[in-house]
């Protein structure tokens, strides 16, 4: 029996669509790449956009989702071009310097929260939290939590800079990242508001986001493939590849962009366009245009 390919190409009249298929794919997996890239790393929830985009763009099956996960490594890529210097120098110094190891152990410990916990709870968070009231709850409770947290953010840090981290610094602010895991919070939302509430600056908390980034999203990554990889077959590279790609030009524009945006504004900006978003939540399942599941 012959076995059609990922998103087979269709034949109507005889006349095959298959160039047409595949640019269209292509063109969808870009956007969903532009999503991904622009929202990673925003305080706004990338999984909530990836779900409402690939509704609309009709991009939701199974092997859709997998798509949605492995295409974070693309901005992944981008963290790593950005602070390429600093993570050279502190792979370099780490058999001799002692802020390149207690930097690297800091990253290691915040990881490990999301690793364990992810491991025991992501299949209770699929089944169970994957809704609209949850989703939209989430958008919209996380931006009264951060216009709580922008009122005090007048109160002088404690920590200015990620090497003067902690390792009980780093395992708080990585216990906080697993609130990412609910649908609708945002990882990157829940790492540096929770780093902020926890005494880091704002540069600080961004920034040590981006570096916990790093090995959470790459392990989401990797394991999704493997636990997915019979719906996968070579055929899928292509659309892939453009996925990995886009993202990773759209999440290296908008870190650069959020560095800058960081040092003279707040993120009340963006407290607002959760509630605004949370709405669009409610309204799309009411209406029954998007389906908020895993």
């Amino acid at each position: 029996m012959l076995v059609q390919a990922p998103w087979a190409m269709n034949r109507i009249d005889g006349h095959p669509l298959e160039n047409l298929l595949d640019t269209a794919l292509l063109i969808k997996a870009a956007i969903m790449g532009v999503v991904e890239g622009l929202t990673e790393f925003l305080p706004i929830s990338s999984t909530g956009h990836l779900i409402l985009t690939g509704s609309l763009l009709d991009f939701s099956d199974d092997r859709a989702k997998v798509f949605d996960i492995a295409i974070q490594t693309g901005a992944i890529f981008a963290v790593i071009l950005v602070y390429w210097q600093k993570i050279r120098d502190t792979i370099l110094a780490l058999p001799t310097d002692r802020q390149a190891q207690r930097f690297a152990l800091n990253v290691l410990i915040g990881f490990l929260p999301a690793a364990v916990i992810g491991l025991a709870v992501y299949k209770t968070i699929k089944v169970h939290l994957f809704n609209p009231p949850v989703v939209a709850g989430a958008f919209i409770i996380g931006a009264f939590v951060i216009l709580w947290v922008e009122k005090r953010a007048k109160l002088v840090p404690r920590i200015q800079n990620v090497d003067d981290m902690r390792w009980t610094d780093a395992l708080k602010v990585g216990l906080v990242q697993c609130l990412g895991m609910i649908p609708g919070t945002s990882r990157s939302g829940a790492t540096i508001i929770g780093g902020m509430l926890l005494g880091l600056s704002r540069k600080a908390a961004t920034e040590f986001s981006f570096f916990l980034a790093i090995p959470t999203l790459i392990g989401a990554g990797v394991y999704s493939l493997y636990k997915e990889r019979a719906l996968l077959s070579l055929a899928d590279l292509p659309l892939f590849g453009v996925g990995l790609v886009v993202s990773f030009i759209s999440a290296w524009l908008c870190i650069r962009w959020l560095l800058r945006y960081i040092a003279t504004h707040s993120f009340v900006g963006f407290a607002y366009y959760r509630i605004a978003f949370g709405l669009v939540v409610l309204a799309t399942a009411w209406s029954g245009s998007v389906t908020w599941a895993a």
